[in-house]
């Protein structure tokens, strides 16, 4: 029994997008045609004008429809959403222009098409997000919620119950378990909800409960009975979902791949593995370390000069570390400790007291200033802005055996700071949670994100008391 305020709001959504397009044309006429802030030339009517933009808000809401936005978002993160509708946006009005040179309509102004395509994709993004965080709002209250059924009360059950209440913004709540073997205990008992009944009652549970969906949470020997589950499912119009028994081996967002006819699972799909995805972040990461490198040029200077005057060497420091495809490249610092007589490999940390660093190697070392020649490895493509920090290869052999799924973080560019950094996650901290932060990372990598991580680290500070 699927919630009938879902199929009213994915309604509501495609009216609104046509609303907001039609909305968007009127302010970019206006500002461009009516307002004294640009020179105009009006070479076709208002009318035409709204004939088009009706057309383009037609075109729009049907390519969103081909492309699933409309579907059911409570568990979608709003940056899907926001790529989704870039997409939707930009194959509209590529197909509008194909439309209007066919028709021979070209005397449109190009600047109110940027004005209009601008506002559009501005103005759907803001009252969607806006919707988002108000129904968010609402369900963490208790209301608009959905319920579901889990089968299984075994650990992942259980796991599955401890994660949604977690996330009380989702609006799902469980009604109960169902499992034909295991019972609860006295603790268990107050903390979940309780066992309704066995497998096989499934289909009388769902004429008598308001289940929205069901959570298949059973074990692998369980796989007989999945066809049964389905099938009093489907026949109850209630949607399924399955956790997969070896889900702790899967991607936090699994990709499903077509192979030789048969759908398979990919273990380990990652975004920079595309090549549009891989030449944006590329193009991010020029562009930024240039503008980072002109910006802190004297602060550059500056620290070049302390690092000479307060000990003799060399002002960089170049050390050795692992980077995308266990690739070993030279990163960049400066010198924050005295020159060593020893040549031998160094494969120590540095330590609060460490009698190595100079007073102003400490200094650089707190405030992070010792990392900023890693904008010049960015420039060279050893490096990205963003991503998992490298470290050196005696230590990448140490943890690749003792850390499970520590060599993922080297499928993509080293950063120079990352999701683990922004997070606290720096010097003397916890490596499996830092790998953690990094998969996370690396499994959900947009643009967005980047920017989210460096907006995050500068409020953050630089000051790291980690760091020494």
């Amino acid at each position: 029994m699927i919630r009938r305020n879902q199929q009213f709001l994915t309604q509501m959504y495609m009216v609104a997008d046509f609303l907001v397009i039609q909305i968007s044309f009127l302010a970019a006429w206006w500002l461009k045609f009516e307002s004294e802030w640009m020179d105009y030339e009006k070479s076709l009517s208002l009318q035409s004008y709204a004939y088009w933009s009706m057309i383009y808000g037609g075109i729009a809401v049907l390519i969103g429809i081909m492309m699933s936005l409309y579907l059911p978002k409570r568990k979608k993160r709003f940056v899907d959403e926001f790529m989704k509708i870039f997409q939707v946006h930009a194959i509209a009005i590529f197909i509008l222009l194909g439309l209007m040179f066919f028709v021979k309509e070209i005397n449109i102004s190009r600047t109110y098409l940027a004005i209009y395509m601008g506002f559009n994709i501005f103005a759907i993004m803001l009252y969607r997000y806006l919707l988002k965080s108000m129904l968010k709002s609402i369900r963490q209250k208790g209301l608009n919620r959905q319920f579901v059924l889990i089968l299984g009360a075994g650990t992942l059950g259980k796991r599955f119950y401890n994660n949604l209440e977690q996330y009380p913004e989702l609006g799902y709540e469980a009604i109960g378990f169902l499992d034909d073997y295991h019972t609860w205990d006295g603790i268990e008992e107050q903390r979940y909800k309780p066992i309704l009944g066995t497998i096989d009652q499934l289909s009388g549970m769902l004429e008598m409960l308001p289940v929205d969906e069901v959570i298949l949470a059973l074990p692998l020997d369980a796989h007989s009975k999945y066809p049964s589950i389905i099938a009093a499912c489907e026949k109850a119009g209630v949607r399924t979902l399955i956790i997969p028994d070896f889900f702790d081996y899967l991607p936090a967002r699994p990709y499903f791949d077509n192979f030789a006819g048969m759908p398979m699972i990919n273990v380990r799909d990652i975004p920079l593995d595309m090549a549009g995805n891989k030449l944006a972040k590329r193009m991010f990461d020029i562009v930024f370390s240039l503008f980072a490198i002109v910006m802190m040029l004297p602060v550059m200077l500056l620290v070049a000069l302390g690092v000479r005057l307060t000990s003799p060497g060399p002002v960089i420091f170049k050390q050795e570390r692992v980077g995308l495809n266990r690739r070993n490249f030279m990163m960049y610092k400066f010198r924050s400790m005295k020159m060593q007589v020893d040549t031998g490999e160094d494969t120590g940390w540095s330590t609060r007291e460490d009698p190595r660093r100079t007073r102003f190697g400490t200094f650089i070392r707190k405030t992070s200033l010792d990392e900023l020649p890693q904008f010049f490895n960015v420039l060279l493509g050893h490096m990205s802005v963003v991503g998992p920090r490298p470290e050196r290869p005696y230590y990448v052999q140490q943890f690749r055996d003792e850390i499970p799924k520590y060599m993922v973080k080297h499928h993509v560019r080293p950063g120079i700071t990352g999701w683990a950094q922004s997070n606290g996650l720096r010097g003397d901290t916890s490596i499996e949670e830092r790998i953690k932060h990094d998969i996370f990372y690396i499994e959900n990598w947009s643009l967005l994100f980047d920017i989210r991580i460096i907006f995050k680290t500068i409020r953050n500070g630089f000051m790291n008391k980690n760091a020494y």
